[in-house]
């Protein structure tokens, strides 16, 4: 068992602390319960991938705000950026005055996402809308209904968005009924396929979509087929080239809509700046948000522009939709990956937790797959690693032991089984390995090798 020396993790008080569970008190009064909370403390001040709360504690962030600060808390010359723009205007309403930085920040995204064909940009205020909005323009592009997404797919808490989602709880239970016109295929498990080789697994499930245009929705209804590159809340489990080529192939052939959800995935979560660039695929559509603007709200839809050129002017849109603020942070942070090149130290990073964990995987048979791509890394707990019978329980409890001793955690999957990990590619070495260390530590304590 690894005991951690502590450098910058300081945990003074237990999680919550005196002045937490004070205001604890009044977000039971005041807040709705059906928000959920991984931490149950509030933040005083972030840096980099540090969080201090009201009570001085201060922790290594492993969650990243699930994944919108790639750029890490508070980069200087975002902030400066900020700055810089409250005195000038906060908003004007990009559909009543434009501003130019909504024009830049489009440009940009034009350039440096996948493909050299001619695109073109809108911007929402969340992932949920982006992946709305896309689905409004590829059903209006096409004249077609159907959508089709994944099983153990994210696509966000709205209406359309919890109907293109697979996982019933928290997400879906009594918030019926969903939208009309939306399906679901089967999306590659390779750790748990049944036996089947990753090739046998991508044929069949590939068949499995021509299938259906036979038994259920034939080809010429279907719309689009959205899909995250790799899935999040899913489980960060991540399909084969083949897999992913396979089915824009299919789409290209009945003329349907290829959308990348990358609105966990982008800005250089996976080693590359978008993941589609992993599997040589460009997508018709891509939605994005999260890590766009270093945490203020802001998501964006680029596509082909003849498909983005296909609702009338008023169809889309939004009051908030792409704030000043959010374009100049957005500006700044591409800039900052470029300048520093951040999606090759997600590699570097993602090298780091992935030989850490594989190491532990030959003492503790709980850890069942580890698995991912760049820094979109997972670890998949079971009870036994024949049956491979998901740990949510254990999973549960390293995550609030780690959080107590100051290292911010969270879990995904299907099961709720999955460690995901998602801090800032601003993280230093040693901030790594001191939060690897406390994993290692509670892992440790909480299971005999």
């Amino acid at each position: 068992m690894k005991t951690t020396t502590r450098t910058f993790v300081k945990v003074n008080t237990a999680i919550p602390g005196p002045k937490a569970r004070e205001i604890l008190e009044k977000r039971d009064k005041n807040v709705t319960r059906g928000l959920s909370h991984t931490v149950y403390s509030f933040a005083d001040r972030a840096e980099g991938a540090l969080i201090t709360d009201v009570d001085g504690n201060t922790f290594i962030d492993f969650a990243g705000a699930i994944g919108t600060l790639n750029a890490g808390h508070c980069p200087p010359t975002v902030v400066a950026a900020l700055k810089e723009q409250l005195d000038r205007f906060i908003h004007t309403g990009f559909n009543v005055f434009m501003y130019e930085s909504y024009v830049q920040l489009a440009e940009k995204l034009n350039q440096i996402t996948p493909g050299s064909h001619e695109k073109k940009t809108m911007f929402l205020n969340s992932g949920a809308e982006a992946v709305e909005n896309a689905v409004k323009i590829a059903r209006k592009y096409t004249g077609r209904k159907a959508i089709i997404s994944f099983e153990r797919g994210f696509h966000g808490r709205t209406l359309l968005g919890m109907s293109l989602t697979s996982k019933v709880k928290p997400y879906k239970y009594g918030f019926g009924p969903f939208a009309p016109d939306t399906y679901k295929m089967s999306y590659p498990y390779y750790y748990r396929a049944d036996g089947l080789t990753p090739d046998e697994l991508d044929r069949q499930l590939l068949q499995r979509l021509e299938t259906f245009f036979l038994t259920e929705v034939p080809a010429e209804d279907v719309a689009a087929i959205i899909m995250e590159p790799v899935q999040g809340e899913g489980g960060f489990v991540v399909p084969s080239k083949t897999f992913v080529q396979g089915v824009k192939r299919i789409c290209e052939a009945h003329g349907i809509l290829f959308i990348a959800d990358e609105v966990q995935t982008g800005f250089g979560r996976t080693g590359k700046m978008f993941a589609m660039e992993h599997f040589d695929v460009v997508p018709d559509l891509m939605t994005m948000s999260k890590s766009i603007a270093a945490g203020i709200p802001i998501s964006a839809v680029t596509g082909r522009a003849e498909i983005m050129d296909a609702p009338n002017p008023g169809e889309v849109g939004g009051t908030y939709a792409g704030s000043p603020l959010g374009c100049v942070a957005a500006l700044k942070v591409i800039e900052m990956f470029e300048q520093e090149n951040i999606p090759e130290r997600a590699n570097a990073i993602g090298e780091r937790i992935m030989k850490r964990f594989r190491s532990l995987q030959q003492t503790y048979p709980v850890i069942g797959d580890v698995r991912g791509l760049g820094a979109m890394c997972a670890v998949e707990l079971v009870k036994d690693p024949v049956t491979k019978e998901p740990d949510k329980d254990l999973t549960g409890r390293i995550v609030q032991e780690c959080i107590q001793r100051g290292l911010v955690l969270l879990s995904a999957g299907l099961y709720g089984n999955v460690l995901r990990f998602l801090s800032p590619l601003v993280i230093t070495d040693e901030q790594l390995d001191e939060g690897l260390d406390i994993i290692e530590e509670v892992l440790g304590e909480l299971v005999t090798p």
